[in-house]
């Protein structure tokens, strides 16, 4: 079994900065790739940022300049670094990692993380 914990959403004013965490533990012998979505009220969950295995990465176009996704292996743990964020950020933020369990290939999903982006 898999565990992925979220951390670091709140409330921030636009224009402020916040950095996500999502920490996997369990039984992992391999992590391919590992991505931040997010879904807003009414919206679809939708992709924000993916990095790939060697580090390859790929953004939203509403994001790019402004988030920045890292990885740490020696973790297991995805980041995401927000910052000038918009009030349309607004959202629950979910992780996203494809791993090697020790039996198939599985992705997982984070609780979620509420990112609030208001004055």
């Amino acid at each position: 079994q898999v565990q992925l914990v979220e951390s670091g959403g709140g409330l921030v004013q636009p224009g402020g900065s916040l950095r996500l965490s999502c920490a996997a533990s369990g039984s992992i012998f391999g992590i391919n790739a590992m991505a931040w979505h997010r879904q807003a009220p009414g919206n679809q969950r939708e992709l924000v940022a993916f990095i790939s295995n060697d580090g390859n990465t790929n953004y939203a176009d509403s994001v790019k300049g402004r988030f920045t996704i890292s990885r740490d292996n020696a973790k297991n743990t995805v980041y995401l670094q927000m910052n000038s964020l918009k009030p349309e950020d607004t959202a629950v933020y979910y992780c996203f990692v494809h791993l090697f369990d020790g039996a198939k290939a599985r992705h997982y999903w984070g609780q979620g993380t509420q990112v609030t982006v208001s004055s």
